[in-house]
């Protein structure tokens, strides 16, 4: 039987009635990510100190009451615990929001030749495991939510669904899909490969040229289960092709791409080195740009203007460095170039945008850099010019907000998500004490605890 022919039973049956109409249902709330299962029950949480909202001063002595892995109470003072709910003692801790890595590829941590080796030797289940198992890593480094920035073969929809139903554990991730580009842009799968090959390569439909065709990328990715469009308009530092790291798009093909996303209600974000690519997509209505190493007083007008984030990635540096000090064979031909020039580069365009107003949000890359250690990217941050607070503000308030859920996740409050974190020591002092995060609780549930 049609579609069309079943609806008026349908509706018949939901409603209860032969008089119940179309225009009485009332419309759906707009799609949004879902979230892992919360820890039911009360838990109270004693905290030494507590910085509920990051931006404003910390509180001493300070108690949080959770129930079913939401806050539902902060106040002053350890409150007495409520019978039969459970107790936290952070009294000697420093305790502060989930944190949020707005880009990662938590697909793998191997890149250059090993990456590029590791593609054609090992199948999709073996890499569905290694995703998970940075997923755990992620998490235990203290790191509530991500934002997935590509990755191939629906590997982290699933494992995002997964965890969402508590089927694995990691933390909520937010998926773009496969990143889209142009043909040879920094997506296209085929680059550096013989010809031959291309056509297996290139199985994922993230490739577009034109108007239509990139209207159609946006559109596959979202059926797909996306919950964010990502796109190219550069060239990458990665990219196995000596094209450079300027635009590769036209305007008509970008527009066309954030277009299409935002119609379904999906935020952009863009992988974009060069500034003529970054002011090519900031015009079109980007929401954030990735990297941006080469910022110019367009892009800070531009990004003013529209108030798109800005998601540094300095920590890409850290997984280079430490890959060819293994290897000094890691990375070869054009690829090398541009990655000895992003390590000469990392930071200024930070110290561009700090002081012109742009809005920060954390993003490490990992996945260029290694999974677990996504906090060395607060001590990078510090060193190209935030202070502490900022670059914590960047890593929960501003990054929750760039991921459209600043009224779900990035502080502790009523009605939030009970996404915590903790550490010995002050990361308002030392932001390296970030590094070692020994307390994490995502929705209520504790996923490390050390004494």
């Amino acid at each position: 039987m049609r579609l069309s022919r079943l609806m008026p039973l349908l509706l018949l049956s939901l409603g209860g009635s032969a008089g119940l109409a179309a225009q009485d249902i009332p419309a759906p709330p707009p799609s949004r990510p879902g979230a892992p299962p919360a820890e039911q029950g009360v838990t109270v949480i004693h905290a030494g100190t507590l910085l509920d909202r990051p931006g404003r001063a910390p509180r001493r002595n300070a108690s949080i009451l959770i129930r079913d892995g939401r806050v539902e109470r902060v106040e002053d003072g350890f409150m007495a615990v409520p019978e039969g709910a459970r107790l936290i003692d952070l009294r000697d801790r420093f305790v502060l929001p989930g944190l949020i890595d707005s880009h990662v590829h938590l697909t793998s941590d191997r890149a250059g030749t090993a990456g590029l080796m590791a593609s054609f030797t090992e199948g999709t289940p073996l890499r569905a495991y290694e995703a998970a198992w940075n997923a755990g890593k992620t998490l235990r480094a203290g790191f509530t939510t991500v934002r997935n920035l590509g990755s191939p073969d629906g590997i982290t929809i699933g494992l995002r669904d997964a965890i969402n139903r508590g089927w694995a554990v990691g933390p909520r991730i937010i998926d773009a899909g496969s990143g889209i580009s142009a043909t040879t842009g920094h997506s296209d799968p085929t680059l550096g490969l013989r010809e031959e090959y291309h056509e297996v390569a290139r199985q994922g439909d993230n490739v577009c040229d034109g108007v239509e065709e990139c209207r159609r990328a946006v559109r596959r990715q979202i059926a797909r289960g996306a919950d964010v469009i990502k796109i190219a308009t550069t060239g990458g530092v990665n990219s196995r092709i000596g094209l450079g790291l300027g635009a590769q798009m036209f305007e008509d093909e970008v527009r066309a791409l954030v277009d299409t996303a935002h119609l379904y209600g999906r935020r952009v974000a863009v992988h974009a080195h060069g500034a003529d690519g970054i002011n090519l997509a900031l015009r079109a209505g980007a929401d954030s740009i990735e990297h941006g190493s080469l910022i110019d007083d367009e892009s800070l007008r531009l990004f003013r203007q529209s108030r798109a984030y800005y998601v540094p990635t300095l920590s890409t540096v850290n997984g280079y460095l430490e890959r060819i000090r293994e290897n000094p064979n890691a990375y070869t031909g054009e690829v090398r170039e541009k990655i000895d020039w992003r390590i000469r580069i990392t930071g200024a365009a930070l110290r561009r945008a700090l002081p012109a107003g742009v809005r920060i949000a954390f993003g490490t890359d990992a996945g260029v850099s290694m999974h677990g250690r996504n906090a060395d990217e607060f001590v990078l941050m510090v060193q190209h010019g935030m202070t502490p607070m900022q670059a914590i503000v960047a890593a929960t308030v501003n990054a929750a907000d760039l991921l459209g859920l600043g009224d779900e996740i990035g502080t502790i409050e009523p009605g939030r998500h009970a996404d915590i974190v903790a550490v010995a020591g002050d990361p308002l002092a030392d932001v390296e004490v970030l590094r070692n995060i020994d307390f994490v609780m995502a929705r209520g549930r504790v996923h490390r605890r050390q004494s």
